[in-house]
Formats: C-alpha cells, sequence, structure tokens
C-alpha cells in the first residue's frame, strides 16, 4: 500500500511537472526537430549543388582543352547564375579570364576577373583576380586603377605578388623610386626558394635598385 501511495505521488509530480512546462517542452522539441531537418536538408541542398558545379567545371576544363572558347565563357556564365555559392564558380571565372585573355578577348577576361573580385567568397580567389586584372590594366596603360585594385587588403602570401605588380605599374608611370621600393619588398615578402625571385631581382636591377634583401 505504500508503495502505491508512492507511485501515485510521483504520478501527481509528473502530471504537475508536465502541465507546468509540458507545452513549453513540445514547443523546444519541435523547434529543435524543424532546425534539423532545415539543417540537413541546406546540406543536402548544398552537396547536389557541389556535385553539379563540379560536373560544369569538368565539362569547362574539356572546352578549354578542345579551346573552344565560346563554351568556356558559356561554362562560367552557367557557374555564375546557378553556383555563385560554390568555390566552383571562383575557379570557373579565373579559368575563362584566362582562355580569353589567350584568345585575345581581353573584354570578358576582365569582366570574369571582375566577377571574382565583386561577388568571390574565398580572399585567395580574390587576390589572384586582383592581380590578374592589375595586369591588364597595366597593359591598358590604365594605371591609376590598377593601382587602386592593388591597394586594398590582401591575404599574406600574396604580399609579394601584389608588390611585384606595384612595382611594374610604377615602372609604367616613370616612378622609378616607388618602384624600387615596391620590388624591394616584393624580394622581402617572396620566399627565398621561389623561381619567381629572380625575376623580381632582374626588374629591380634594371631600374637601378640595390641588391636584394634577404627575404623576410
Amino acid at each position: 500500500m505504500a508503495y502505491d501511495l508512492e507511485e501515485q505521488e510521483q504520478l501527481a509530480s509528473i502530471k504537475a511537472w508536465w502541465s507546468k512546462y509540458g507545452n513549453l517542452l513540445t514547443w523546444v522539441l519541435i523547434i529543435a526537430l524543424a532546425a534539423y531537418a532545415a539543417w540537413t536538408g541546406w546540406n543536402t541542398y548544398l552537396n547536389k549543388q557541389s556535385q553539379q558545379a563540379s560536373q560544369l567545371y569538368d565539362e569547362q576544363l574539356h572546352a578549354v582543352e578542345a579551346k573552344d572558347n565560346a563554351k568556356v565563357l558559356r561554362a562560367a556564365t552557367d557557374m555564375q547564375d546557378k553556383f555563385s555559392g560554390t568555390a566552383y564558380a571562383q575557379m570557373s571565372a579565373l579559368v575563362a579570364a584566362k582562355a580569353a585573355f589567350e584568345a585575345n578577348d581581353v573584354d570578358n577576361a576582365k569582366k570574369q576577373l571582375q566577377w571574382v573580385i565583386d561577388h568571390g567568397r574565398d580572399a585567395e580567389y580574390k587576390a589572384i583576380a586582383s592581380i590578374r586584372l592589375a595586369g591588364l590594366l597595366l597593359d591598358a596603360k590604365a594605371y591609376d586603377e590598377g593601382l587602386k585594385l592593388l591597394a586594398g587588403d590582401f591575404p599574406a602570401q600574396f604580399a609579394g605578388a601584389v608588390a611585384d605588380r606595384k612595382g611594374d605599374i610604377l615602372v609604367a608611370q616613370d616612378k622609378r623610386d616607388d618602384a624600387r621600393a615596391a620590388y624591394q619588398l616584393a624580394l622581402d615578402k617572396t620566399d627565398q626558394r621561389s623561381p619567381g625571385r629572380q625575376l623580381i631581382q632582374l626588374k629591380l636591377d634594371a631600374i637601378g635598385g640595390a641588391p636584394a634583401k634577404a627575404a623576410a
């Protein structure tokens, strides 16, 4: 009898607790389950997007090998329209820019590089696009635009390449003192083992620069 009484008290306590907190607990569970379902669905969507983008990127690379530049550009446009949130979109735009440049289609090369700068999500890809676009602006004698493009923040590993490109533009402007400083900085920020150091040193020497300092 004592056991039955104790059990009844426990049941009464549980009922009282449920009466007070049951609705809240139910809503918490519903929200948690909905959040989990949304998270699972979103990841499934992202995986599907990534797979489709990967297939389109492979098609683009085949078009590059075939030198079908129109198809290369179409693939880049499709990638940007449908899969702009994936890394493949940035990679695809860089591939399209290179193919366009090699086909003497400078306008489309610039367009693709600018897309990466404006819409890219990874600082590394944006840095690559900025350096390459600055080179095209140098060729077009748009020196101020090129320097402005290189004035932003870049990942540390691109410091040497950015300074080198600045040096090229400054030489074209006949600003030799500034160019020497830029090339020296490029040497300081470029790894000693990098094959690009020799070219930077040659450019520095060509404008009467001092011997290269040890890399930082």
